[in-house]
């Protein structure tokens, strides 16, 4: 404000001094425009007032460097800027599925809301009831099913891929529901070490729970787990054994008469397998061969706990033609072949003494089965598949009693 007014001051000493404004009007040349101008009556100029052209800050070299660093700072914030532009739109996109997400959420609590209301409309107590009514005509409509007859075979369902070629593996068909344990032999001969696992998927993994040194070697694959012990082939005689896993020890001991052994009358593989010990809904029984009976197939019922045999029956199939065989509901059922191509080719009926000739096939993956069994809890067929461990699935055609039947 002092410099406006010392200038002021000094256009008004020029202005009475008589002096000529226009000497000291500044040229347009030098940057300055004329704007307005007043006259006395004689037409003299006494003012003149003077401004710097519009475009003077242009051609200014401070202004222009001023400009320049101005557009090179907001280029800057630009490039700053625009890598945000697709996170905005990415914020847009879960913006919009957080709303599809509310509203799933919404509709899912509407529903819960429902099933919670219509669950509250019953007691407790009469939904464990009700319950517990379902499963006992369940087991009533389980226990009016008969035995069944064998109809079809199908699989198998690889398990696992362990051990020699040759070897059983076995599950207890009378264990509750809770207990699943395996056990793993392998090798028909020159070995006494069980191995066992808590489950199926143990198994699989390998995680052995416990192993188990057997006081003799075993002769054969035809081995069987029933009701918490092993019974299995001495090796070199025709002697059972009963071996309890709980008390780790042998329970009983008895020679199958007149039976067969090493490799006399051994299935078509060989390895041993003249007796062979299997379990069904019946109860536990032998298969073997002997010279009384032309070397054709014996089917021993055995007593559990002290291996006496309970009833025979003599079948007329050679034993050295049967693959392997297995028990369904009393009746036998003898495989063909233990290679390729094989199938369920004769069955003996223990219920009616009758045999009949069979064409059920099944697919023997790995060309090699040298051992067969059937399992009555789990309804399935293990088996020993040239170094692999597998599950065939069976049909039974049932016949279900009515309350008239005696």
């Amino acid at each position: 404000m002092q410099a406006t007014s010392n200038l002021l001051n000094l256009l008004l000493l020029s202005l009475l001094a008589g002096l000529d404004p226009s000497k000291t009007q500044i040229s347009p040349k030098e940057g300055w425009q004329v704007y307005s101008s007043a006259q006395d009556p004689d037409g003299r100029c006494i003012c003149t007032v003077v401004a710097p052209e519009q475009n003077l800050c242009s051609r200014d070299a401070k202004s222009r460097q001023l400009r320049q660093l101005l557009e090179k700072e907001l280029k800057e914030k630009m490039d700053e800027l625009l890598p945000l532009i697709p996170v905005l739109e990415q914020y847009k996109t879960d913006a919009k599925l957080i709303t599809q997400f509310k509203e799933e959420i919404r509709n899912l609590s509407a529903v819960l809301t429902g099933i919670q209301e219509e669950i509250g409309a019953y007691d407790y107590e009469e939904l464990h009831q009700r319950v517990l009514s379902l499963e006992t005509r369940l087991r009533d409509c389980m226990k009016k099913l008969t035995c069944g007859k064998l109809m079809k075979i199908t699989g198998p369902i690889t398990v696992k891929t362990s051990g020699t070629r040759f070897g059983a593996w076995m599950t207890d068909p009378l264990a509750s529901e809770k207990n699943n344990r395996v056990w793993y032999m392998d090798s028909y001969t020159n070995n006494k070490i069980v191995r066992e696992y808590k489950s199926i998927a143990d198994f699989v993994s390998g995680a052995e729970s416990r192993t188990y040194n057997l006081p003799f070697k075993w002769a054969g694959t035809n081995h069987v787990v029933y009701n918490g012990s092993l019974y299995f082939n001495k090796y070199q005689s025709n002697i059972i054994i009963k071996y309890s896993f709980d008390l780790g020890r042998v329970l009983a001991q008895r020679s199958l008469e007149y039976a067969g052994f090493h490799n006399v009358y051994p299935y078509t593989w060989g390895g041993f397998s003249d007796i062979d010990l299997m379990a069904d809904e019946i109860g536990l029984w032998a298969v073997y061969a002997t010279n009384q009976n032309a070397g054709n197939i014996v089917i021993s019922q055995l007593n559990q706990d002290t291996l006496e045999v309970m009833k025979s029956w003599n079948t007329g199939y050679p034993k050295r033609s049967a693959g392997e065989s297995f028990m369904i509901c009393g009746t036998l059922y003898v495989t063909n072949s233990h290679l390729t191509g094989a199938k369920v080719y004769y069955s003996y009926s223990t219920k009616t003494s009758t045999y009949e000739y069979t064409d059920i096939p099944f697919h023997n993956q790995y060309f090699h089965i040298s051992m067969l069994d059937y399992n009555a809890r789990d309804r399935a067929l293990y088996a020993w598949n040239n170094g692999h461990q597998v599950l065939f699935n069976v049909t039974l055609f049932h016949i279900i009693k009515t309350e008239d039947d005696t």
